[in-house]
Order: structure tokens, then sequence, then C-alpha cells
């Protein structure tokens, strides 16, 4: 069975994420995308517009030291939302690591993503991962 458009979008754009392919990326967020990073950490926050969101994807990368990744379980959607089960894992220059499922929630109109919310399996370990 063939995925909902809107799933395959979201399919498309984790995959142009894992390959740093922001232009395409950019290509499927929505101007006035919103990104709502949970927990209590640098990077913790709702990002508002490409430029915050693209933004907080460079950061994500500084504090990894560039080894910060995610690998996709399995990805669901219908005409509104999308959820992805994905697996993210990073290290820092100390030598912290993460390896945790995270479930993304992705709100999609118009053939773009328009909002996104993130959950991680154990939020404090990403906090303390992150800070």
């Amino acid at each position: 069975m063939a995925d909902h458009p809107n799933a395959e979008l979201v399919r498309k754009g984790l995959k142009a994420f894992a390959n740093r392919d922001m232009g395409t990326v950019g290509q499927l967020f929505a101007d006035d995308i919103v990104w709502h990073v949970p927990g209590n950490n640098p990077l913790s926050g709702t990002y508002k517009g490409k430029d915050e969101v693209f933004g907080f994807f460079a950061r994500l990368g500084e504090l990894s030291g560039g080894s910060f990744k995610l690998d996709v379980h399995d990805v669901v959607g219908n005409d509104e939302h999308v959820v992805a089960l994905v697996r993210v894992s990073g290290s820092r220059p100390d030598g912290r690591t993460l390896e945790m499922p995270v479930a993304q929630v992705f709100h999609v109109r118009d053939g773009k993503v328009v909002e996104f919310w993130g959950t991680a399996e154990d939020q404090a370990k990403a906090d303390a991962f992150w800070s």
C-alpha cells in the first residue's frame, strides 16, 4: 500500500535532512513554519519561520560536532498530520552520547509542513545531553 502523500512529503524531508540537503528541506516547509522543541535545555523553545528553524538545525550540528543524525523507523500520515517514529543519536565533544526513540508530529497544509512537535523517550536524558 502506498503512503499518503503527506507521509511521502515528510519521508522526503527526513531523507533530505539526513543527507544535509537543506535546500530540499526548505522547499517542504511553509515560510511561517512553527517548530516546537520540548525540554529544559539550550535548544528548547519555539522557533518561528524558516530562518529560526534552520538556525536551530545549525545549532544541533554545532553542539553535536556534526554527529547528530536520525534513523527513520516508520512514517504514517493523513490529510493534516504525519507522525514519524525515529531514533536520534549523536555525541558531544566531551564524550556524552545520546541514542533514543523520538516521536515527531508534523502538521501539513497545502503540501507544506506548517508545524512540528517532537517528544523524546527520556526528556531528562535529552536535556542532559544538549545542556
